[in-house]
């Protein structure tokens, strides 16, 4: 079984800066793409930032300079420093990793449950 789970949300006034992070367990042969999406309330969820196994990263236009995103694949983690958050930056983000159980499985999308991440002017 795999499950990602986020932690690292909670609330914070503009300007502030949070560090999410996404815990990757089970079974787990190769994590390709991993990244964090956001949805706010009404609106569809988008990509914030992705990066490959290799370490490649790419940003959304509205996070550039601000997020940072990082993993350790030796711990299976996912990170998200974010940092001069703005109101407009409030949503629940989710943690996503296009992953392989086995060298003979297909890809898969696998995410967490999300965490809110609140900022209030």
């Amino acid at each position: 079984q795999v499950q990602l789970a986020e932690s690292g949300g909670g609330l914070v006034q503009p300007g502030g800066s949070l560090r999410l992070s996404c815990a990757a367990s089970g079974s787990i042969f190769r994590s390709d793409a991993m990244g964090w999406y956001r949805q706010t309330q009404g609106k569809q969820r988008e990509l914030v930032a992705v990066i490959t196994s290799g370490g490649t990263t790419n940003y959304a236009d509205s996070v550039k300079g601000r997020f940072t995103i990082s993993r350790d694949n030796a711990k299976n983690m996912l990170y998200l420093q974010m940092n001069s958050l703005k109101p407009e930056d409030t949503a629940v983000y989710y943690c996503n990793a296009n992953l392989r159980r086995s060298p003979f499985a297909s890809k898969m999308d696998y995410w967490g449950q999300g965490t809110q991440v609140t900022v209030s002017s």
